[in-house]
């Protein structure tokens, strides 16, 4: 399956000999269990595409379109390809600055004080012209390691930007299956609204017979009617919820909200449980970790920059060419020159700005570090919390399904003792009531029961390879000087 053009997106980045900090997540001062304490869980990898589990090819065919088409993930992908040119940026400083440059001038002076000869007012004068190119070259020497680190920490960045692009991916698939269910229970409980409208209706009619012929007072045709006023509006509540719900699957597909698109007719069963793991894979597995641990990298490096402005700098400089005052002799080796400068600067003193720097770095670090704790407890949680809501929602699913069979069951007798005249109208009211709200509250907790696997699906981490990206994104090239 391909999950293009985002799913797909490798970055190459001119590195030269930088290499990104080392993949260690920060210990955690809380301890980890080795088995998730909610659920008992299989051991196996989420598949990429895992919201195929569900069986609906239409759900699979609007996530495709979603994740190739919504602009939000356009906006993260075009972060992402910023960030390489960062790294590129902060990369090519490693490497000597070559540039060719060309000058010519032509000048008059005047010799006051000189005047010419025979000529009187006139005053002694010469013009000159002078030509000349030369290729200089500049280079740093990274002695102590400063600008690597700067480079290591510009590609730490990178590597979160894919991270955060590969967290948006999974965030976007998640919304629109969200969506997709969302618009399969909205329709379902259109119909339901519409079934309970025609049954309240016949209802409604049929004490209006037993009104006109006297056999029954004018407050049970005012109940019934109601009853199905209170039907109708509900009705067109359900109306509007599906088309917000079909308009808002449109966005999410980059589309114009015309709520034109093809509906789902009915929720999904669930499908076989969703293989966890252990608690220790999460932390590669989920790519806003994998984004925190990068961040934490990316200000480690940063660290030992500012630690390193503390040591002197050694810049070498060259320059080769020719000056010479005609044109054709530009390329004439007679007229060559040439300068060669080395330049150390030690920092004596700048009213502790550097330390001050070092500082702020360190209160950085701590800040990451502490984000990054937060980030995994928090993810660990979600990961508890929806298996756990797993047997939860199930039990309910249960409870209501025979819910609706005693209210179904009630309505029916309650109708029979009506017609017999054993019993009130406000009981079959009651009856009524309850086995349609029984009815609904089954499909939204269906509904529910599907929204909490794919929770538990995004809490895990999904299911994109995260091979390419962000951890194994960089690639050497060995030609990074060539790059302008």
């Amino acid at each position: 399956m391909s999950l293009r053009p985002f799913i797909a997106l490798v970055v190459t980045v001119t590195v030269g000999c930088a290499a990104a900090p080392p993949v260690e997540p920060p210990q955690l001062d809380v301890t980890v269990p080795d088995t998730w304490t909610a659920a008992d869980t299989s051991v196996g990898e989420v598949a990429p595409d895992w919201w195929t589990d569900f069986g609906e090819p239409g759900l699979s065919a609007a996530v495709e379109i979603a994740l190739e088409g919504n602009f939000d993930l356009a906006a993260a992908a075009a972060r992402l390809e910023q960030a390489a040119a960062d790294a590129r940026i902060a990369s090519s400083a490693l490497q000597p600055t070559v540039q060719a440059s060309y000058n010519g001038s032509r000048r008059k002076q005047n010799f006051v004080g000189f005047p010419i000869p025979g000529v009187e007012g006139r005053v002694l004068s010469t013009v000159s012209t002078n030509q000349g190119v030369s290729l200089d070259v500049s280079w740093e020497i990274d002695l102590w390691g400063r600008l690597r680190a700067d480079a290591q920490a510009a590609l730490a960045d990178l590597q979160r930007s894919a991270a955060d692009l590969r967290g948006a991916q999974l965030s976007m698939a998640g919304q629109t299956v969200k969506a997709w269910f969302a618009i399969a229970e909205a329709r379902q409980q259109v119909a339901l609204s519409d079934e309970t409208v025609g049954s309240f209706l016949a209802s409604a009619e049929q004490v209006r017979e037993r009104f006109e012929a006297g056999i029954r007072p004018a407050l049970d045709l005012r109940l019934a009617l109601l009853n199905l006023a209170n039907a109708e509006a509900l009705l067109d509540q359900r109306r509007q919820q599906l088309d917000a719900s079909a308009r808002q699957l449109e966005v999410l597909l980059g589309r114009y909200a015309a709520g034109t698109i093809d509906q789902p007719s009915s929720l999904p069963d669930v499908t076989a449980d969703v293989p966890g793991g252990i608690p220790a894979d999460l932390v590669a597995r989920r790519p806003d970790l994998v984004a925190a641990e990068r961040q934490v990298a990316a200000a480690g490096a940063r660290l030992g920059v500012a630690r390193k402005q503390l040591l002197p700098n050694i810049t070498l400089t060259a320059a080769t060419g020719t000056a010479t005052n005609a044109l054709r002799s530009l390329l004439d080796g007679n007229f060559g020159v040439w300068s060669l400068l080395g330049n150390v600067v030690a920092p004596l003193w700048q009213g502790g700005r550097l330390r001050a720097q070092i500082d702020r770095a360190e209160a950085q670090t701590a800040e990451v570090l502490a984000n990054y704790a937060n980030t995994a407890l928090v993810a660990y949680a979600e990961v508890e919390t929806a298996l756990a809501a797993e047997a939860f929602l199930a039990d309910r699913v249960g409870h209501l399904t025979n819910a609706v069979e005693q209210a179904r069951a009630a309505e029916r007798l309650a109708e029979e003792r009506y017609r017999a005249g054993l019993d009130t109208y406000i009981t079959v009211l009651d009856s009524q009531r309850s086995a349609v709200q029984a009815d609904g509250d089954l499909i939204a907790a269906r509904r529910l029961r599907l929204e909490n696997r794919v929770d538990l699906y995004l809490a895990l981490g999904g299911g994109f390879d995260q091979l390419e990206a962000p951890i194994q994104i960089q690639q050497q090239i060995s030609d990074s000087t060539n790059q302008p």
